[in-house]
């Protein structure tokens, strides 16, 4: 973009002014201009130069001038002080009533809230992990089943996986288009309904695994990491495959490690073959390690390539 990665030149800010910058280098530089006050200043005095804005702003001056000097002041009388009369009552129905700003304050701050959270948290995603968690749960104190635990451990680093894939794109979300034109769109939006969406699956599945009776299943917290891990994976790769795209690799990845093996061993019954193969992806410090390194790894090259993600494809 310029000499110093993280500033404007002055050539840049010409080119800006003129409109003869390309889409994908003047939509980083406006997101840029929200954060550099320095930045703003030189873009500012760069568009205050062209020939058209200069004469667009002098009529805007000219005008308001104008303006000024038609209005002729009105004196304001003010009356002596006096003693201040007593205050009206006031009905006690009116007393009672809250002040509707604050209201509407609240209301326009559930309403932001409820849309940052994204179309899986405010849709039939969080239903649907609250049905997971309390069946399984419900499966195995009310009903006595066996080796529910493995099962949960199985699905739950998906979950989240299926939250990002529903929360990010024009096939979830109608306001797609618009929402990621905005300067909080990109990255930055889809790390926000990213989070709203572990918010919702970490906490549930974890308290869901806790209540569930022990077993030779590896621990109920033991899949945070690999969830974490996953989900990250899906959104670095939705930087060049889409959302939907990416959670079906990761998420299909998983199911088929934990699952495939399992299915196809011949020693004994599959619950057990599970139970081995999940205790050999989630137990141990080894295992933990490895899911912990891919997470940060997934991290950096979100943070290396963000600027891709300011231009996703919208049907992806």
């Amino acid at each position: 973009m310029s000499a110093h990665p993280w500033h404007v030149s002055d050539d840049l800010a010409v080119r800006y002014a003129d409109d003869a910058l390309p889409e994908p280098e003047a939509g980083p530089l406006e997101k840029h201009l929200e954060r550099c006050g320095a930045c703003a200043a030189r873009v500012s005095a760069a568009v205050r130069a062209t020939p058209a804005a200069a004469a667009v702003l002098a009529d805007v001056r000219a005008a308001v001038l104008e303006e000024t000097r038609t209005e002729v002041p009105v004196p304001v009388l003010v009356p002596a002080p006096t003693a201040a009369p007593a205050p009206a009552p006031v009905p006690a129905a009116a007393a009672a009533a809250p002040p509707p700003p604050r209201l509407r304050l609240r209301s326009s701050f559930l309403t932001r809230a409820l849309w940052a959270a994204g179309p899986a948290v405010r849709g039939a995603w969080s239903p649907a992990v609250l049905l997971v968690a309390s069946g399984a749960v419900g499966l195995a104190q009310g009903a006595g089943v066996d080796g529910v635990r493995p099962l949960l451990l199985a699905l739950a680093p998906v979950v989240p996986v299926a939250g990002v894939a529903l929360s990010y794109g024009a096939h979830a979300d109608p306001l797609h288009e618009i929402a990621a034109a905005t300067p909080s769109g990109g990255l930055r939006l889809m790390l926000t309904r990213t989070a709203a969406v572990l918010a919702v699956s970490l906490p549930l599945l974890t308290l869901a695994g806790l209540l569930l009776p022990a077993s030779a299943a590896p621990g109920a917290a033991t899949w945070l990491l690999p969830g974490l891990a996953l989900t990250l994976a899906t959104l670095a790769l939705a930087g060049w495959v889409g959302c939907r795209a990416a959670a079906a690799v990761t998420g299909g990845g998983w199911l088929g490690v934990v699952l495939v093996p399992a299915l196809t061993a011949s020693g004994g019954p599959a619950l057990t073959g599970l139970t081995e193969q999940l205790d050999r992806c989630l137990n141990g410090p080894l295992a933990q390690g490895a899911w912990g390194a891919a997470a940060v790894l997934c991290a950096a090259l979100l943070a290396a390539r963000r600027a891709a993600y300011d231009h996703l494809s919208a049907g992806r």
